[in-house]
């Protein structure tokens, strides 16, 4: 077979063309493609449950697919209880919250006016009326919270209908990608399957206990300080921590305002202090020993990924476009070709690098991940 040897400048341009195209077939297909993708990382999730089921007590694929629907069904209606009951509480506060905000502000208007002989009262009074309005219109909070449970109803029921036929049917969809490349590439096309398989079912249980770990840190941390709302404000910042440094700058901003509105001017600064040192750990000890270093992407790329996550599909695309990233990370270093990418979009390699153990006691060590 002949093959057509094009000019850079053409290859270049059915490149951009065919990258143009697919971004606006996500971006158009962001109703169907949100929910497949994540329900196919739950899949990943819940895989060793599943074949724990069928393997160890003998149940049919389609028994074990239900009651890993139910456990992750259960856990999932946990997690809604637990955010609906600390809001229901922190709307109650609202008014409370209003009140203190109000007057520590005030407060540190007058101390800036007397400090710097700057009038800024006129200046800020603006801000005074807007903080006012949002923290007193339990109407827009709810009606903004009605429109996001509407909206994740029908997220919902996808999500639940990929997640059952992408465990159930695990076994075709994997011949089908197989079966689609040459007789001569099925065994390599296999071994990048299986390894792609693992890697992935690594990363997202090492994603899954980074948030525990991350969570529990950061509760801890605002229960000593005495931050009301300690645990709520933990469990935000453990989820928000899946999106790479602006998801632990969010949640500082929104600890610091509570803190604020509840504390003192004080409290906020150690609460930075806190969430720097929970930071710090979290990326030199709990990143490489629970997710480990090859499916870890660097900054420039964890930030353009949050950036088109969230043009594509909005917040969901946000917390999404990381595992996505490290799953065509770890597909790109198994495929010869595009192995160059693959170490594009991860951090630099020092050969030489010693991994680091620690250890715990005399038969528990930790150490650091590939």
């Amino acid at each position: 077979m002949n093959f057509v040897k094009l000019p850079f400048l053409l290859k270049l341009t059915l490149v951009l063309i065919s990258i143009i195209g697919l971004g606006f077939l996500i971006e158009l297909g962001q109703s169907i493609l949100a929910p497949f993708f994540l329900a196919f990382l739950m899949a990943m999730l819940f895989l060793p449950f599943s074949t724990f089921l069928e393997r160890r007590l003998r149940l049919p694929r389609s028994v074990s697919t239900i009651i890993s629907l139910m456990v992750m069904l259960v856990i999932l209606a946990g997690l809604i209880f637990f955010f609906g009951s600390q809001l229901s509480s922190f709307s109650k506060d609202l008014p409370h919250l209003r009140m203190q905000f109000n007057t520590v502000f005030n407060s540190l208007q007058n101390w800036v006016s007397d400090t710097f002989h700057v009038k800024i009262h006129e200046q800020l009074d603006y801000i005074d009326q807007g903080l006012n309005k949002l923290l007193s219109s339990s109407g827009v909070i709810l009606g903004f919270t009605f429109g996001i449970f509407s909206t994740g109803l029908g997220f919902l029921f996808f999500f639940i209908l990929f997640f059952i036929f992408i465990l159930n049917y695990r076994r075709i969809l994997n011949n089908f990608i197989v079966n689609v490349f040459n007789e001569k590439h099925k065994a390599s096309v296999q071994e990048v399957v299986s390894e792609v398989r693992v890697m992935t079912k690594k990363y997202i249980l090492g994603l899954c206990i980074q948030v525990i770990i991350v969570s529990t840190l950061t509760s801890t941390v605002l229960t000593i300080l005495g931050v009301k709302y300690a645990i709520l404000l933990g469990i935000l910042t453990g989820l928000l921590n899946v999106i790479p440094y602006l998801g632990i700058f969010i949640s500082l901003l929104i600890s610091c305002f509570i803190a604020f509105a509840t504390s003192s001017p004080s409290t906020c600064i150690y609460v930075v202090i806190g969430y720097i040192a929970v930071h710090v750990i979290d990326g030199n000890i709990i990143l490489p020993f629970v997710v480990g270093s090859k499916v870890k992407i660097n900054a420039l790329f964890s930030f353009i990924g949050i950036i088109l996550g969230e043009h594509l599909w909005g917040i969901s695309g946000m917390f999404l476009c990381i595992p996505a990233i490290a799953i065509i990370k770890i597909i790109f270093e198994r495929v010869d070709g595009l192995k160059p990418w693959g170490k594009l979009l991860g951090e630099e390699e020092r050969p030489h690098k010693k991994k680091k153990t620690y250890k715990i006691s005399k038969n528990i060590t930790l150490k650091e991940m590939d």
